[in-house]
């Protein structure tokens, strides 16, 4: 079945954003495949469909959820394991509810942002500021991406970068290693420009003016590209 989180959520805002809001070119490539097949038909596109070229290479920073309804909160269950995340966290976490795997001081900061993508069913992305053991200040970007099936997000696929100006930074325990709670930077909805337009290339019925050079007596014509 495509169940109630245990966790007690936070009222939190999230901002409305276009796709130039997440700034990691990795995690772009994934949203940009995201949004030619959501294009197609306005609505998040089922995961089977979703095939990134550099998936593969992307596979130890991404985490896959399944979304349970069997309760009135939606439960998302971990079905990945030995990810990057995971040694973040300090142990896998595959079959265990998203929750129960943060557990009950992290859950109010991460709950919410999976229930509000599988809610309006499009891309969420969050920034937050972590530490690490020795202090350093992490940046912890997140990116959620809902799938469909049969009209209900059943699926997300979340991709997490980190990053730290002062260089390297322990990644091990990043999320346990001491007491500070992550530090929220941003939370946005993607629900603008939902379209991913190719590099160099000119939209349909977009329209092109072409001008001579000043003195050429020719005139300015305007073509509408169709």
């Amino acid at each position: 079945m495509c169940g109630s989180s245990r966790a007690e959520n936070i009222a939190l805002d999230f901002a409305s954003a276009p796709p130039s809001v997440v700034k990691s070119i990795r995690q772009r490539d994934l949203l940009n495949t995201w949004l030619r097949l959501y294009a197609r038909r306005q609505i998040a596109p089922a995961i089977w469909e979703y095939q990134p070229v550099r998936l593969e290479e992307e596979l130890w920073d991404l985490i896959y959820y399944t979304v349970e309804f069997s309760t009135p909160t939606p439960r998302l269950i971990i079905q990945s394991e030995g990810t990057r995340i995971s040694r973040a966290y300090g142990h896998t976490g595959k079959g265990v509810p998203l929750d129960d795997y943060v557990g009950p001081r992290l859950a109010p900061f991460v709950i919410p942002i999976y229930h509000e993508c599988v809610a309006r069913g499009l891309p969420v992305y969050s920034v937050a500021d972590v530490d690490d053991v020795y202090g350093r200040i992490v940046a912890y970007e997140r990116l959620l991406l809902p799938f469909q099936t049969d009209g209900k997000v059943c699926h997300v696929i979340a991709s997490v970068k980190t990053f730290c100006e002062d260089g390297g930074f322990e990644i091990k325990n990043l999320m346990r290693g001491n007491d500070a709670l992550p530090r929220p930077k941003m939370r946005a909805v993607v629900d603008r420009e939902l379209f991913h337009r190719a590099p160099g290339r000119i939209a349909p019925a977009e329209t092109v003016e072409f001008a001579d050079q000043p003195g050429s007596g020719i005139a300015t014509g305007i073509i509408e590209l169709n």
